[in-house]
């Protein structure tokens, strides 16, 4: 897509002769008599550079600079003719991207938009790069879930908002039963696509405030802000029911079933996080012992003791 270029100058000529180079160049220009009129045009319209004099009736191309780099997505060249008056720092501190002295030649002004429009372009290549890293490092590689390393911080963002606004949060542990016994059985690629399917059930339950994690090997761990522990053995039972009546496909003509043992408790007020977390995998430890397959909170009473129930 053709960068847009915006010209605000007071004086017609300028502005005219600079646009029709630019437009020869194969950019799209606008133009604006005013910064009051470049404003306009930025709301109505995605400007890359906006090209502007210093020197304007009403607000001049400093303050338009300061209100572009504060509101749009646009970078600034300044063009002035008052050198002694306005200087390159003046420009720069308010974020312009480049500063001209009047006279210039137009071939000038397109090397330096030029050169604008290619730095603004790695500018936002370096974003999304970054954007992908900071993806990458929280993310497990295999289920697309988030990684334990999250998982933590996660917590602690989501118990201090708990304690914060004193509002319920609970905690789903969940393991895949006799999974070892699979993988040994299947091959780790098999259990891999296992791994990759149960990611995918997981997220299917779950709202858009809830986070899922893979806490390591064949352990889950799901965050369920705003939520009691009943409502969360709610969201348990349908993650278990969801992953027992999928049927996989190990080999040409077998097709088996993979349970989940789950456990499940809610955050006390003020809980050490680690506590917290221990009571969540002994809950899921019970189920396991108990038989597989099934979801097991641990209730939490005001004196303070556990009590655990099978569900």
């Amino acid at each position: 897509m053709e960068a847009s270029i915006l010209i605000v100058d007071d004086d017609p000529g300028i502005r005219s002769s600079m646009c029709d180079f630019i437009e020869l160049a194969g950019y799209k220009s606008l133009k604006a008599e005013s910064a009051f009129e470049a404003i306009e045009i930025l709301k109505a319209n995605h400007i890359d550079v906006v090209v502007t004099d210093i020197m304007m009736p009403g607000m001049n191309g400093l303050e338009l600079t300061d209100v572009i780099k504060k509101d749009y997505d646009s970078e600034v060249i300044v063009v002035t003719g008052y050198s002694g008056n306005f200087s390159y720092v003046d420009a720069i501190g308010k974020g312009a991207s480049d500063f001209i002295f009047k006279p210039f030649r137009l071939e000038e002004l397109l090397l330096r938009l030029k050169r604008v429009l290619r730095e603004r372009q790695l500018a936002k290549e370096r974003f999304l790069m970054l954007g992908k890293l900071e993806k990458l490092a929280i993310t497990d590689s295999l289920t697309n879930l988030y990684n334990s390393r999250h998982f933590y911080s996660q917590l602690e963002l989501e118990t201090d908002r708990a304690n914060r606004y004193k509002r319920p949060l609970s905690i789903l542990f969940l393991d895949i039963d006799h999974f070892k016994e699979y993988n040994d059985t299947y091959g780790h690629l098999e259990g891999d696509t296992a791994l990759f399917r149960i990611g995918q059930i997981i997220n299917s339950c779950l709202r858009i405030m809830d986070s899922a994690h893979r806490y390591g090997g064949e352990e889950f761990t799901i965050l369920l802000p705003e939520t009691t522990v009943r409502k969360a053995v709610g969201v348990g039972k349908r993650i278990r029911g969801a992953t027992e009546s999928q049927l996989f496909n190990p080999s040409p003509g077998k097709l088996v079933n993979l349970t989940i043992s789950i456990g499940v408790t809610q955050y006390c007020y003020k809980e050490d996080i680690k506590d917290f977390v221990q009571r969540a995998d002994k809950a899921m430890y019970l189920s396991k012992q108990n038989g597989r397959n099934r979801v097991t909170p641990i209730f939490i009473k005001e004196s303070g003791k556990t009590k655990d129930k099978k569900c």
